[in-house]
């Protein structure tokens, strides 16, 4: 089976809170919409928090569970132990023998993965409505049977060292990215890998999967999403009859993480690799994410990154791509869905016989023009315009939606939050952007990355 990690140093399934709020909030409504059924949440009494997302088109639903806990908040000197645990989590349990969940979802046609974040892990299936309660059943009953030993544990270490070896080790973009991350995060334990940093991923045990299980995968530190055709009533009963039965056997209480200094030095990392046959520069700042920025600085973000290189429109495509045609590929995005701080990126690859240098300057002269001479009303309501309404199409897919949602409440944000996104976003103004550029577009709070062919002499 195939299982994905979406590890903070890629570009993942939400490039952006955009993705994690405006889709929703577009997509659905409590009331503003007359005769849609109305999205809902309750919880149960061992603290499971559920949340029910009726979608009628079509007889499938999308069941997920969201468990607040990720690679950010693994024990230091265990890194990748989040991600291992989502591997065995289907090794079975004291009731259930491995592959038997697998094997359920696969008969009726179903599909089933998981993925492990900085910030959560997430399990899902997609399945026809008769088989929920069996979904409900299995997933509640490895949310506190999980049974672990040397003989599924040790071998599942060497598929996760073997995905470590095929995700960033093969790829030199992502071993750049891994250290750039890191140089950026410098405190922070953002600054390490889902998937973990092999020495340690080495020596994982039994012992620490069971410890990272019991801490964190209990009901009232994970989220239950339902989309589908479903009703609230109907999840009601199958939550309380299958979920309803486990235990709160931990309280992780709220997370509390080290915080990350305030950067003062640009930093820069250069890597060559003779497998890079397009040497490509990036540049990332820290900058806070939706959960940490004051104000409407979040919003301002997420427009600062389509006027400056998210659309077709922005300035780096129309100067360097479309202009000096100094670049193939170029851009920038807000990663704004991380539940501390996050990050704001720009990139370039260039054309034919155009040095990383020349790039470089071209976008830094792009940057600076903005910076000094601002933008215009007409630039900041055409990104707003491009933000709000390519969500739209996010109505179509039931599991985006439950993606979207999940990821928003296992970060500590309320249907609320989603609904009120396009509000907030309206209001930005032409110097609420200018402001964030001034504020966060600052070498000093940066990583440069340059990756290049190796040098043969």
């Amino acid at each position: 089976m195939r299982r994905i990690t979406l590890a903070k140093y890629k570009i993942a399934v939400f490039t952006s809170i955009l993705v994690l709020l405006g889709s929703a909030s577009t997509a659905f409504s409590k009331s503003d919409t007359p005769g849609q059924p109305k999205i809902s949440e309750f919880k149960l009494e061992n603290g499971l928090q559920v949340v029910v997302i009726p979608d009628h088109r079509a007889p499938v639903v999308t069941h997920m569970v969201w468990y607040k806990a990720g690679s950010a908040d693994e024990p230091t000197g265990k890194s990748g132990i989040a991600h291992y645990l989502e591997h065995l989590m289907f090794k079975g349990t004291t009731t259930v023998p491995a592959g038997e969940f697998s094997a359920k979802v696969s008969e009726i046609g179903g599909q089933e993965n998981a993925f492990t974040t900085a910030d959560y892990t997430a399990y899902y299936q997609k399945i026809i409505p008769s088989a929920l309660k069996m979904v409900m059943t299995y997933e509640a009953d490895r949310m506190e049977n999980l049974i672990l030993t040397d003989e599924t544990v040790l071998p599942e270490r060497n598929v996760i060292l073997e995905e470590r070896r095929q995700r960033v080790d093969s790829n030199p973009g992502a071993i750049l990215g891994e250290t750039s991350r890191a140089m950026l995060f410098k405190h922070h334990p953002y600054g390490r890998p889902v998937i973990g940093w092999e020495h340690e991923m080495l020596a994982l045990t039994k012992d620490d999967a069971i410890a990272f299980y019991d801490k964190f995968y209990t009901p009232n530190n994970a989220v239950l999403v339902i989309a589908g055709d479903v009703t609230r009533e109907m999840v009601e009963t199958l939550a309380n009859a299958t979920y309803g039965k486990v235990k709160r056997r931990a309280e992780p209480g709220k997370r509390v993480r080290v915080s990350e200094p305030e950067p003062i030095a640009a930093k820069s990392a250069e890597y060559f690799d003779k497998r890079v046959t397009s040497p490509s520069w990036r540049r990332s700042y820290l900058v806070p994410s939706y959960n940490q920025a004051k104000g409407n600085d979040a919003e301002a973000l997420d427009i600062l990154a389509v006027i400056l290189g998210g659309a077709s429109t922005s300035r780096i495509n129309q100067k360097i791509i479309l202009g000096d045609k100094s670049a193939t590929a170029a851009g920038s995005y807000y990663q704004g869905g991380s539940y501390d701080m996050s990050t704001f990126s720009i990139y370039g690859v260039p054309r034919g016989d155009v040095t990383l240098a020349t790039l470089e300057t071209a976008i830094e002269n792009v940057i600076a023009n903005l910076i000094e001479n601002g933008v215009t009303q007409k630039e900041v309501d055409r990104a707003r315009n491009r933000l709000i309404n390519t969500t739209i199409f996010d109505r179509d897919s039931q599991t985006t939606m439950a993606r979207m949602y999940g990821a928003v409440l296992s970060m500590g944000g309320t249907i609320e939050t989603i609904e009120k996104w396009p509000e907030r976003v309206s209001g930005v103004s032409v110097e609420d952007v200018e402001r964030v550029a001034k504020n966060y577009l600052k070498k000093s709070r940066s990583v440069t990355s340059y990756l290049r062919p190796e040098v043969t002499n």
